[in-house]
This record gives C-alpha cells, structure tokens and sequence, in this order.
C-alpha cells in the first residue's frame, strides 16, 4: 500500500515524521511505500541566507526521507511548486494512493501553513482516504496522538458512505484496540417509535464484525445536532482518531459548506480519517 505524506518541513510536521509510534501505525495500516511531497508557492524566491531555496528544501527533504527509510518505507520525495492541495491531491491520484496523510499545524520557514487552506482544502477535495494529524504547539511541537488508531470514534449515519469508512477498519484492525460507534438520531428517526431500536440494532451488527477482528467497542446513539454531538463523545472517548465519511462532493470538488465531516475536522481535536465518496476513486 502507498501514501502521500505532505511535508512542508517545519519543525511541527518533523515532529510527526520523527514519531515512531506514529510510523509503527501507518505499518499497522498496510503502508509500505511512502511518497513524502513538500509543495512551495511559485511567488517564493527568497533563499535561506547562504543556499538556495531549492537547496534548503532538498536537504530538509532528504533528511525527512531517511527518518522514513530508517523505519522500513519504501520512500519517493517530491518537492514541486504549485498550490498545494492540488498538487498533492494530483500526486495521490497518479499514484493510486490508498492513504494521504497531511498535518494540522505548522509554519515552515518556506511561509506555507499545512493548517488552514492546505489542510482546509484537503478535507474538501481529497479524493482518497485523508488522515489529518494533530500537532501540538507551542516551542515544542509534538504529535497529539502518538498512536493514530489505537482508540478510533466512527461516526455514522448508516449512508453507504459511511459503511466505506467502516471498510477501514479492514486496514485498522492491526492497530486498533477500541473503538466507540456513535450514530445521532436524524428527525425521521426520533418521530418513529422503532427509530432507536433500529439504529441500535444496526450498531450492534458493526460492533459484533469488530469484535470478531478482537477490537474492544462500545456503541451509542444519541439525539442532538450531528457535529455537537460527535465533538461531546469525542471528549468523553478520547479518541485518537475521528472516522467518518466525507460526503456531498458537487463537480466543482468541494463539500457543501457546513458539512458535517468539514466542521469536525476542523474542530477537534484528535486526529480525522475521513473516506470520499466512491465516485470519487
């Protein structure tokens, strides 16, 4: 299997490339080949006193490839110009890539910030599978959640987006432990008197299929708005990471605004996995 790692070689995403927790999860995962892409504004010229822009970026770059190598990836580096949630996204579809991983923090010397537009823009338009890690910040920038999928919150509303982020616990069971099942009852659901039940009973069956690959679940359904309630079992599970469908992608490549997977991503805060729709493969 293959990801994308977006680097923009900052001391914060450095921290996530040094984490070897963190590369033990993505081993976990399947993830064999890493493509590390570090992507630049074609408006920046300006050098780091003494070398080139583009002599600073490859040595940076480089040093970032034999952490990952170090660890037993296979590693491809890509430093290119352009913007930058395009060019990663086009880089993940050449590559056929079953993962791209982007960083939530960060400010590099090259005034590219993974937080904001890019992985703003990612959540939007990923059209594979895009974990959005968590890092800390302050002087000293670490990552939140050492082990990515060690605790896993899946959300779901029971859409056949949904059941293909629950595919991915095919691909977590080797690094999950527990995991909580949460589903928020829609309006038609609450007006039915079967509604609960049903929607209980349909957790159930997910929680038994986890269950038998020896992952520890709790399941919940709750009444409420989706994103309030997902950030409040997300305060009280303490995930590692958030899992959830990314859906409604119009043809122009962007989810509606306000989406549910949007406004979590950008308000927790552990780590978001989030699954595009099919037709977006």
């Amino acid at each position: 299997m293959r990801a994308v790692f977006a680097t923009d070689l900052s001391d914060a995403n450095e921290a996530a490339v040094r984490s070897r927790a963190c590369l033990e999860c993505l081993g976990r995962y399947g993830i064999e080949e890493v493509h590390l892409v570090t992507v630049t504004s074609p408006n920046v010229y300006a050098g780091i006193p003494g070398k080139s822009l583009g002599e600073w970026g490859e040595n940076a770059l480089d040093a970032q490839r034999r952490i990952f190598e170090d660890a037993g990836f296979r590693v491809e580096t890509h430093a290119v110009r352009g913007t930058p949630h395009r060019r990663i996204n086009g880089l993940a579809d050449r590559i056929h890539a079953d993962l791209v991983v982007v960083g939530s923090r960060g400010e590099s010397p090259l005034e590219r910030r993974l937080i904001g537009s890019t992985a703003r823009n990612m959540a939007r338009t990923s059209t594979r599978p895009l974990l959005v890690t968590r890092i800390t910040g302050g002087d000293d920038h670490d990552v939140a959640h050492e082990h990515l999928f060690e605790r896993v919150l899946y959300a779901t509303d029971f859409s056949e987006n949904a059941e293909r982020a629950f595919d991915q616990f095919a691909h977590l069971q080797h690094a999950t432990t527990e995991a909580l099942l949460l589903h928020v009852l829609g309006p038609e659901q609450r007006q039915r008197d079967e509604g609960r039940a049903d929607a209980e009973g349909r957790l159930a069956a997910l929680a038994d299929d986890l269950e038998g690959r020896g992952i520890d679940v709790e399941t919940r359904v709750v009444e409420g708005e989706p994103v309030q309630e997902i950030l409040a079992a997300e305060q009280s599970f303490r995930p590692s990471t958030v899992l959830l469908g990314a859906r409604g992608l119009s043809p122009m490549r962007r989810l509606l605004l306000g989406s549910v997977s949007e406004r979590v991503t950008a308000r927790a805060n552990c780590n978001v996995l989030l699954v595009p729709p099919s037709r977006m493969r």
